[in-house]
C-alpha cells in the first residue's frame, strides 16, 4: 500500500512496509552528521545496520523483477530533508551503462543477491565526448554499502549472476529524475546523452 504525504509539489511517495520508521529515523539521524562525507559516512553504516536488522522489511513488490529493465521503485521522500529512498531490483545480468547521479551524493546498500559495481575517472571531456577509464570495481554482497559524492560519481553496477535477482536500497541527497549516461565510443571515449530515470510503481 501506497501512502501519500503533502508537500509543496504535492503528494510524496511514502510506502509502508515493516520497520519503515526505523529506517526512516536511521537516516534522519545520519544527516545531522555534518558536511556531505561526514552525512555518507554515517549513512553507509546506518544502512548496514538497516540491512541486517530483522524488523526491517522491505515491501514485497521489490523482490518482483522487471524481465526489460532493472527495476526502480521510490519508497519515500522526505518532506523535511528532501532525500529520496529508491529500491532498485536486479534482475539476471541486468546493469546500467556509464553514468553520473547529477552533481548529488548518493548511499547504495545492497539488500539481496550480489552487485558489481565500477568506479571511472574522468581523464579528458572535448563537448559532450567524455574519456574514462576503470577505477576499480567490487563485488558487493549483502550487507554491504558504499558511497557516491561528485564529482567521484562516475559508476557501472550489474548484478552478473545468471540465476538470482538482486536488491539494492539507495539513498540520494534529492530525488534523481535525470542523470546523464554514457554510450562507448572507441577506446575510453563515450559520448554524453541525457537520460530520464524510469519509476516503476511501488505497491
Amino acid at each position: 500500500m501506497t501512502q501519500t504525504t503533502p508537500g509543496a509539489a504535492g503528494a510524496l511517495p511514502d510506502v509502508a512496509f515493516p520497520g519503515r520508521e526505523r529506517l526512516v529515523a536511521g537516516i534522519d539521524a545520519a544527516l545531522a552528521a555534518g558536511d556531505c562525507h561526514a552525512v555518507t559516512a554515517a549513512l553507509r553504516s546506518a544502512m548496514c545496520s538497516l540491512i541486517r536488522d530483522p524488523e526491517v522489511r522491505l515491501p514485497d513488490c521489490v523482490h518482483a523483477p522487471i524481465a526489460e529493465h532493472y527495476a526502480r521503485r521510490e519508497l519515500y521522500r522526505s518532506p523535511r530533508h528532501g532525500y529520496s529512498v529508491v529500491a532498485m531490483t536486479w534482475g539476471p545480468g541486468q546493469g546500467t551503462p556509464i553514468h553520473d547521479h547529477a552533481g548529488c551524493w548518493c548511499v547504495e546498500g545492497v539488500w539481496a543477491g550480489a552487485l558489481e559495481i565500477t568506479q571511472f575517472e574522468l581523464l579528458e571531456r572535448d563537448g559532450e565526448r567524455f574519456r574514462f577509464r576503470s577505477a576499480g570495481g567490487m563485488q558487493a554482497g549483502p550487507g554491504s554499502a558504499g558511497s557516491l559524492i561528485p564529482p567521484h560519481e562516475y559508476h557501472t553496477i550489474r548484478n552478473a549472476d545468471a540465476g538470482a535477482i538482486a536488491i539494492s536500497l539507495h539513498v540520494y541527497e534529492a530525488p534523481l529524475e535525470q542523470c546523464s549516461r554514457f554510450e562507448p565510443l572507441s577506446g575510453e571515449w563515450h559520448l554524453r546523452a541525457d537520460n530520464a530515470l524510469r519509476t516503476d510503481a511501488a505497491a
